[in-house]
């Protein structure tokens, strides 16, 4: 198959019959193949199934680019010019780029296949591809980083919640999860229980928080363990 050379990425935008949606409703897929033909065929197809693309012959010209700050798919060659596929992948999981990739390939080499799904890829499919098996790949990819997306925001959420707790109300909020009664509480810390039970009042309403469960597995999912409430 010959290779064109393609200075600069192709951005296909999702073709639409009325207003059109946002990339961040739509999910957008990065193409980073050195076939000019291949990087085209994937446009029209994943395009006309409504996703936006954008297409680059190399890993620099992603690098280079500005891509848009929405839930997408990385469909990449396993073998480029310069930078692989392989250590591509590597340099993305350093930079912390946390977008879905799913590897193509025009041979069918099992032991890179391993080696990339074992370093996080979600799919290896060897040329020529079946349209539907790529189609559902990239929507899996997608759902998958939508989902992964929405966890960090919510995660922000309670960071800066937790964030406007004061320095007292941290400390009866660390308390309570580890299962602390607020008489407990309010000898540890010197306070009466009813400056203790306000606290707590304060904590939940400032956390969002419905129940203490609700509390605990906040904490959790920011990675503060709960002491020994003994």
């Amino acid at each position: 198959m010959e290779h064109h050379h393609q200075p600069e990425s192709r951005r296909h935008p999702a073709r639409s019959n009325g207003a059109s949606p946002s990339t961040e409703e739509q999910g957008i897929v990065f193409i980073v193949d050195d076939d000019f033909s291949v990087r085209a065929a994937l446009e029209d197809l994943l395009g006309s199934i409504g996703l936006n693309v954008q297409s680059f012959g190399t890993v620099q010209e992603f690098l280079d680019s500005r891509r848009p700050d929405a839930a997408g798919c990385i469909v990449l060659d396993v073998r480029l010019p310069g930078t692989s596929g392989l250590e591509f992948q590597r340099l993305l999981a350093r930079s912390e780029i946390n977008l879905p990739i799913i590897f193509i390939s025009g041979h069918g080499d099992i032991a890179i296949s391993v080696q990339a799904m074992k370093l996080g890829a979600i799919e290896f499919l060897t040329k020529p591809l079946r349209e539907q098996e790529l189609v559902d790949a990239v929507q899996f990819g997608i759902a998958r980083e939508r989902t992964r997306r929405q966890e960090a925001r919510r995660l922000d959420g309670v960071k800066e919640r937790l964030q406007s707790l004061t320095p007292r109300e941290r400390e009866v909020f660390e308390l309570v999860i580890a299962g602390r009664q607020s008489k407990i509480i309010a000898a540890d810390l010197k306070l009466s229980v009813m400056t203790v039970k306000v606290h707590r009042s304060h904590v939940m309403r400032k956390m969002g928080a419905k129940s203490l469960i609700d509390l605990a597995r906040m904490a959790n999912s920011l990675g503060i363990p709960a002491q020994d409430g003994t």
